[in-house]
């Protein structure tokens, strides 16, 4: 059984690193009710289950008739494929009309659906920043219209993609990355409750761990298991790269060999072809400059990006300007 499952984080109690988020959301469990939410952070910091304690705690432990979560980007990627092979639309799924006509009339069945038990019901929008403009508009509507007798709850790894007119609506949460002590203390508890000892795993692989997981929970438990089953050290910088790290690394490559053509090309292909927000572009290149480079001008160009990201309008522009400045400075 993958030890992610196995250890998932059952209530309020159980989650790590977010005591302020927590604390909130517990409050408005103990008062009954709650505002639309916008939860927000990197992978593997306690988004989802923080929304399934909310509910669970609303609406005891048999939640499911209150609670409708929609896969947004599974939604939005794989279109009406995936409207036809999920059975639970199958009776509001019109195979005549458009993707974004099916989504509003999901959306607004879903939302008008008569509580059970309860004053109101939730709607869940897991991967909400793949909602199109468009979308994001009927469902601005529907939240209008709904909000007496529904809470609506997107989850996404950043809020560029939430137009105003929503995120306006919502309450907002910020999950951070988990810090590294905190990551730390559950993978020694985690390896003590599979019966391992301390010295199964090296204090130098178990850093790596630490370091390769950027403050994702869930990714550092599935390098955990996969170093302690496996019995060897490996190599955990590269083994624990996504694909999305691998294009990066061959960004950070390009750059190193002065073909900047080639590296802005494959910056810019994390955003369009694999969806990821101009910030986590940057932790990507971060990590990959890691991997053989410890260069202080790397990091303050990064820092000095980072920053910038949060007040700009265009962000393929500050990432070709990232790239140029790091060619120019560190390996021109």
């Amino acid at each position: 059984m993958l030890w992610i499952e196995k250890y998932r984080p059952t209530g309020f109690s159980e989650i790590l690193g977010q005591p302020s988020v927590v604390s909130h959301l517990t409050s408005f469990a103990e008062a009954g009710t709650f505002p639309h939410l916008l939860l927000t952070g990197p992978h593997g910091t306690g988004k989802t289950v923080s929304m399934e304690s909310l509910a669970s705690t609303l609406f005891g432990d048999f939640p499911g008739p209150n609670v409708t979560v929609i896969q947004v980007s599974d939604l939005f990627s794989l279109g009406k494929k995936y409207l036809e092979e999920e059975e639970r639309y199958a009776h509001i799924y019109q195979k005549d009309q458009s993707l974004l006509v099916n989504f509003k009339n999901i959306a607004r069945w879903y939302a008008s659906i008569r509580p059970l038990d309860a004053e109101f019901r939730m709607m869940v929008f897991e991967g909400a920043s793949s909602l199109t403009r468009e979308a994001q508009s009927a469902l601005r509507r529907i939240m209008e219209r709904y909000s007496r007798t529904c809470r609506f709850v997107l989850i996404t790894t950043h809020t560029s993609g939430i137009i105003p007119a929503i995120s306006s609506r919502c309450l907002p949460f910020f999950f951070a990355p988990l810090k590294s002590d905190v990551i730390t203390t559950h993978l020694y508890h985690v390896l003590e409750m599979e019966g391992f000892c301390v010295g199964d795993i090296s204090g130098d692989d178990m850093d790596l761990i630490v370091q390769a997981s950027e403050g994702d929970m869930r990714k550092a438990m599935v390098l955990l298991q996969t170093r302690v089953e496996s019995g060897t050290s490996f190599d955990l910088l590269r083994c624990s790269q996504t694909e999305a790290g691998q294009v990066a690394y061959a960004a950070f490559c390009a750059m190193v060999r002065g073909e900047m053509d080639s590296a802005i090309q494959r910056v810019e292909k994390l955003m369009i072809e694999y969806g990821l927000s101009s910030e986590e572009v940057v932790r990507h290149i971060r990590a990959a400059a890691r991997i053989e480079y410890n260069d202080p001008r790397i990091a303050d160009a990064l820092g000095d990006t980072d920053y910038i990201l949060g007040h700009c309008n265009n962000e393929y522009v500050q990432l070709n300007a990232l790239v140029s400045r790091i060619y120019n400075e560190v390996f021109s």
